[in-house]
């Protein structure tokens, strides 16, 4: 559903809806260049990229902004007794399936929050489609599970509220979405004069929905439960990330403050560099210009390294 406020937020992007594995795909698509794949948390949309998205195309990207499965506009499938539907793995099949449909069999994947975790995922499952991965503000699902303590409990608590089972944290959220929409999102942010009126008008359009609260209960669900199995199983495996990986995180955010982030990730890849940011959570709202700028430094030595790799292998075969 395209609404006026895409053409506010993302003027010149195609806005359209593209089958997934299993949900049809809210995705905008604009610029020219090699492709990004950009996956928004919760408990936002696409539309979380509008701030960023300029200095991105002018730099000669070709941005694929997406609602991942159960938030913005994408479909909203019926769940399971496991939560299979909502899992990392089902919604990284979604986005792969998203790109090949538009002619993207390799692309750069950037996500933020659970973006961030579909992305970590997809790198596992599709390592030949993603070239390049950045995590914005996050550390693993499992670490963070494994190392709870009364800090993290507090601040995150909807880690341990959205997984209870189901209707109660859907009836309590589905009572007043705008007010638990509000404190979410204002709660994260540590540079409040980023806060858009207009933009937080366009998340709750989608948030109030039943079907999108029930299926983002469904996502922290599988959060707690499939995905852990799921990691579980890659790290039995010796799975890494093997595309090279940026983490960029909020020096005033929660993950910031109570993680080593990249200590966390090195368990988790081959490669793995970033600093903070001095903001909070939602970097791509709060830093737009900052982060693009770390993001695009990241891809030109990706991209150079990857020259390289091909010159290198084409003298060692002459």
């Amino acid at each position: 559903m395209k609404t006026p406020a895409f053409e506010h937020f993302l003027p010149g992007f195609e806005h359209t809806e593209i089958e997934g594995a299993g949900a049809r795909i809210g995705v905008s698509f604009a610029g020219e260049g090699f492709p990004l794949l950009l996956l928004h948390g919760h408990p936002q949309t696409r539309l979380t990229w509008h701030r960023m998205a300029p200095k991105l195309l002018q730099a000669g990207y070709h941005l694929v902004l997406a609602d991942l499965r159960g938030y913005g506009d994408s479909g909203k499938p019926v769940s399971a007794p496991d939560h299979s539907p909502y899992s990392k793995r089902a919604m990284a099949a979604d986005q792969v399936a998203v790109m090949r449909a538009l002619g993207h069999e390799r692309f750069g994947v950037i996500g933020h929050d659970r973006g961030a975790r579909v992305a970590h995922r997809m790198a596992l499952d599709f390592p030949d489609a993603v070239a390049s991965l950045t995590l914005i503000d996050i550390a693993p699902t499992a670490t963070m599970y494994a190392r709870t303590d009364m800090a993290f409990a507090m601040r995150y608590f909807w880690w341990f509220f959205l997984p209870q089972p189901a209707p109660l944290p859907e009836k309590m959220i589905g009572a007043n979405p705008a007010f638990f929409l509000e404190k979410h999102i204002r709660g994260q942010m540590r540079r409040h004069e980023a806060y858009d009126p207009a933009l937080m008008a366009e998340y709750l359009r989608c948030y109030a929905r039943p079907e999108t609260i029930h299926a983002i209960c469904e996502d922290y669900r599988a959060a707690a439960t499939i995905d852990l199995q799921h990691d579980a199983e890659s790290d039995a495996e010796g799975r890494k990330v093997i595309a090279p990986l940026q983490a960029i995180w909020g020096a005033r955010g929660t993950v910031g403050q109570l993680y080593d982030v990249l200590e966390t990730w090195r368990e988790k890849a081959l490669t793995i560099e970033g600093r903070a940011l001095d903001c909070g959570h939602t970097l791509q709202e709060e830093l737009p210009g900052e982060t693009a700028s770390e993001i695009i430094a990241f891809l030109r030595r990706t991209e150079q390294a990857m020259v390289q790799a091909t010159y290198s292998r084409s003298i060692s075969t002459a």
